[in-house]
């Protein structure tokens, strides 16, 4: 039986190396979206709960994070699919990331729920889940920004339970930009 395989020439094959790692570029650089994202949403909603909770007398001062939740999944949802319809394939990267994310998403919801249910704060919490998806991606993308964010998440859900209660709000807000927005920039604009 003869093999159907065809031969490649020389030129062939690199660029279908040169095709890879082009690919590879694109899909790193499209992650900082998730983390711009996320990075905006969360601060955002951090200081406004922050703002709303010491200097007004409103009852919902927490709504500014249902509000972003709800945005942020609309958006990253139709980011998501958008893309995967316009890339031909998913690279591993790409594959592992959102899995990883997702059940880190889902994970993040249970944390919320339980932790309000329990008339308690979740930012602590939220903190480790966010540290743990950012530490991991930028392990996973080597890139150093990315794993000094997810360590500051870590560090600042260890500092998190050393300040009064009404401030790690503040604390949240901070540590999203130091995890996800800073990283995030420097990714989107990175020659990796």
């Amino acid at each position: 039986m003869e093999s159907q395989d065809k031969k490649l020439t020389h030129s062939e094959s690199l660029e279908i190396i040169a095709e890879a790692i082009s690919r590879t570029k694109i899909d790193y650089r499209d992650n900082s979206f998730y983390f711009l994202l996320w990075g905006w949403l969360v601060a955002l909603a951090s200081f406004a709960f922050f703002v709303l909770h010491h200097f007004t007398g409103i009852k919902l001062y927490f709504i500014p994070f249902p509000v972003a939740a709800i945005a942020g999944i609309i958006t990253t949802t139709a980011h998501y699919i958008k893309h995967k319809s316009i890339a031909s394939t998913e690279s591993y990267l790409t594959f592992y990331l959102s899995r990883l994310w997702l059940v880190l998403g889902l994970s993040f919801i249970m944390v919320v729920f339980i932790n309000v249910s329990q008339n308690h704060t979740p930012f602590t919490y939220t903190l480790i889940i966010g540290g743990i998806g950012t530490l991991v991606s930028g392990l996973v993308m080597r890139f150093k920004p990315m794993i000094w964010g997810g360590v500051c998440f870590l560090l600042s859900a260890i500092l998190s339970i050393y300040i009064p209660e009404g401030y790690t709000v503040l604390l949240h807000g901070i540590a999203v930009i130091t995890g996800y927005l800073i990283p995030g920039y420097l990714l989107k604009h990175s020659n990796k």
